[in-house]
């Protein structure tokens, strides 16, 4: 897979796969711009991907408000002059009972993961479509479609990103704009640092076997669309 000459736009691009797949385009050929709410995390990444002698630009961003994320997306253009792929990977997980989940975790949940992603992907698409268009990549997980124990909310947010990838793909589909839908199973990566829940983590899927997922996705050209993937550990297949 040959990304030069493309511009790689990642969400959440400080820790876990977002991390992981910032590194692979960059090894690939790609610049990439960098969005995380934490800049120190964001800077090691960004240092990373220069060692490796691509461009980067590297914006610490709340994708919930929608002025940092335009000022990310303006300073992409500024800098690396375009948008070939959007990988939305930033996201929060809050997993508990039902009748222990409170408003505000549902809040928190809906704002960052879906209207994170309406936010990147609205300021975005019209960026791509001055360039012949491009590929949004989403990651619902699996979550986004089928229900687990103690995801009710987490669960509603994923698969309101579902929804919302299918209606934006039949709205941009004239600008040139393909979506993803990426559902992965268990991912090892640091979602599940303040995760109470019991979990085999070392039999999950490895954030680089994730990574290579959203490259796979993006590295389709021509007339061909990779809708969705769904990639499970060995452990939970089918």
């Amino acid at each position: 897979m040959d990304f030069t000459g493309k511009v790689i736009l990642i969400t959440g691009g400080g820790r876990g796969i977002g991390r992981a797949a910032a590194l692979k385009f960059a090894r690939h050929g790609a610049d990439v711009a960098l969005a995380a709410r934490t800049a120190a995390d964001l800077e090691a990444v960004a240092g990373e991907i220069r060692a490796l002698g691509r461009r980067v630009v590297a914006v610490p961003t709340d994708t919930t408000n929608r002025e940092q994320v335009t000022a990310f997306v303006a300073a992409t253009i500024s800098q690396l002059g375009r948008i070939d792929v959007v990988v939305n990977a930033a996201g929060i997980g809050i997993l508990k009972p039902f009748l222990e989940l409170t408003e505000a975790d549902l809040d928190r949940m809906l704002a960052v993961n879906v209207r994170g992603v309406f936010n990147v992907t609205q300021v975005a698409a019209p960026e791509m479509t001055k360039t012949g268009g491009g590929i949004v990549i989403n990651i619902p997980g699996i979550l986004g479609r089928a229900a687990m124990m103690q995801a009710a909310g987490y669960c509603a947010s994923k698969f309101a990103v579902t929804g919302m990838t299918r209606a934006m793909a039949l709205d941009l589909k004239r600008n040139g704009i393909r979506f993803t839908l990426l559902h992965f199973g268990g991912v090892d990566s640091p979602f599940w640092d303040t995760i109470a829940m019991r979990v085999q983590r070392d039999r999950m899927l490895s954030v680089e076997e994730a990574a290579n997922a959203i490259l796979f996705a993006a590295s389709h050209t021509g007339n061909g669309v990779l809708n969705e993937l769904v990639l499970q550990p060995e452990s939970h297949q089918m």
